[in-house]
């Protein structure tokens, strides 16, 4: 399939708003300056064409090759259609500056809105490099969340049936010594494990459902239920083999994980601090207030303090819940999710 480039282009046009309706002239050129920046000195040396005196530079070019190649999965296009495309792009511009479109007040606007963006990227970039997380720092983290925690990993057996009557045949078949790895691969409805003797390998409580846990923990190490456990999936007839300490997975293994936790946290931390410096005046409400619904009064006889209490039959009505306030712009960082290795 061929990708023409102009189509990129025209999609990226349409993508940022062409089709937008204009914005109001007055309260946008009453608000927004436009933003004017010296454009870099271009020798000729360093383009790759000019167009009308204006040099086209060497680096948007790669820059639009790193473009394509993200857009098109790493497909590449020759450099002549490359090339044309810039020069597409600059004879755009050039019109579009003739007419000028640039100090146009929903232009000036958006161009505005984008350059906030940028700087609000900028730094929160700036920042991170100038404080990255240390090597101290993970460790400290992986110590307190990871290597601390404490917990016990089963390994088990099952065999899941579809009524309680089946579980409970399976339960007096092995009480008369049945072997419970052949009635897995015989009567099991469990996929892959049935065909591996109900084989669930090494797991932790957390990673099944409440009734299963719940019955694998009271459960003793070569022990099997002595009642069908129901679940969502059926009736299972559960076996507990072993069980050990939990064994953390190695700082090595969950490094990538800690990093961006931690970097969330020192991110977090900076918008706290420039939060609680700034003057923040709020000038919106918050929560919606809810129209206030008049109730006609009864006539046919006076209210009493008798006549609006609860009786035995007629509970008296809860408590409305307060209305939440709105979500705070920052979410708190999730405390990683490290799963330790079998």
């Amino acid at each position: 399939m061929k990708i023409k480039l102009l189509s990129l282009m025209v999609a990226g046009l349409a993508i940022t708003g062409c089709d937008q309706k204009p914005a109001n002239t007055a309260t946008t050129a009453a608000t927004s300056a436009p933003v004017t920046a010296a454009a870099p000195t271009v020798d000729k040396a360093d383009a790759v064409a000019v167009v009308n005196g204006q040099y086209i530079p060497k680096a948007a070019l790669e820059e639009l090759e790193k473009e394509i190649a993200t857009r098109s999965h790493g497909q590449t296009f020759p450099k002549e259609k490359l090339v044309e495309e810039l020069i597409q792009r600059e004879l755009l511009i050039q019109d579009a500056t003739q007419k000028h479109l640039d100090t146009n007040p929903e232009f000036v606007a958006r161009l505005n809105d984008a350059r906030k963006a940028l700087l609000s990227q900028s730094d929160l970039q700036n920042f991170i490099a100038a404080n990255p997380v240390t090597e101290a720092e993970v460790k400290a983290e992986y110590d307190s969340k990871v290597a601390a925690e404490k917990g016990t990993e089963y390994k088990a057996r099952h065999i899941l049936v579809k009524t309680e009557a089946e579980a409970k045949k399976i339960i007096a078949d092995l009480d008369k010594g049945g072997d419970f790895k052949k009635l897995a691969d015989k009567l099991s409805l469990d996929g892959k494990e049935a065909q591996n003797g109900g084989d669930l390998g090494w797991f932790l409580a957390a990673q099944m459902v409440a009734p299963f846990s719940d019955a694998v923990a009271a459960l003793e190490n070569g022990k099997y239920t002595k009642t069908p456990v129901q679940t969502q999936f059926g009736f299972h007839v559960i076996m507990r083999e072993e069980s050990r300490p939990q064994t953390p997975p190695p700082l090595d293994a969950v490094k990538e994980q800690l990093m961006p936790y931690l970097q969330r946290q020192k991110i977090e931390n900076m918008l706290k601090g420039l939060r609680t410096a700034a003057k923040v005046e709020v000038l919106i409400p918050l929560t919606e207030e809810k129209p206030k619904v008049e109730t006609p009064a009864d006539t046919t006889a006076p209210a009493t303090i008798e006549s609006v209490q609860p009786t035995a039959a007629e509970p008296a009505a809860a408590p409305v819940a307060a209305e939440p306030t709105a979500a705070p712009a920052v979410e708190a960082a999730p405390a990683p999710a490290v799963e330790p290795t079998k």
